[in-house]
């Protein structure tokens, strides 16, 4: 059986983009793969916008936003920025990528709908590049 794969997706707040990135990820992904998510500003609650989303495709947030410590990221294979500025403590072995996201924060549904979409791209060529052992991809 392959090693798990755990992937953190961060972004400032905590309350989009890296919280869909999350949902969409433990989605798609197989077994072998742990999801985590987390700012280094985390907000009290997710964005309205975020929440709606998620809610409307029938996912669950990965977590309330929380604080980025660096001994999650020290536990992780991967770490994505999700083009907010995020800075991440780097540790050998980890990978990390920086994905240009527009923030959905305020943002009619039908731009938030387009974000997703965009994440979801950067989700099917992360995951044909990492050997997950059963990674799928959804069809939302």
């Amino acid at each position: 059986m392959p090693k798990p794969v755990t992937i953190l997706f961060a972004c400032q707040k905590n309350a989009g983009r890296s919280q869909i990135a999350a949902a969409l990820a433990k989605e798609m992904a197989g077994p072998n793969v742990h999801i985590l998510s987390a700012g280094t500003q985390p907000a009290s609650e997710l964005h309205d916008v975020t929440r709606q989303l998620l809610d409307e495709m029938g996912l669950q947030p990965e977590s309330a936003p929380k604080k980025l410590r660096p001994e999650d990221v020290r536990t992780c294979d991967w770490v994505i920025t999700m083009g907010c500025g995020e800075s991440c403590p780097i540790f050998p072995g980890t990978r990390y990528e920086d994905w240009d996201i527009a923030d959905p924060n305020g943002q009619p549904m039908e731009k938030v709908r387009e974000i997703r979409d965009d994440i979801r791209a950067h989700l099917i060529d992360l995951f044909a590049r990492i050997d997950t052992d059963g990674a799928t991809q959804a069809s939302f």
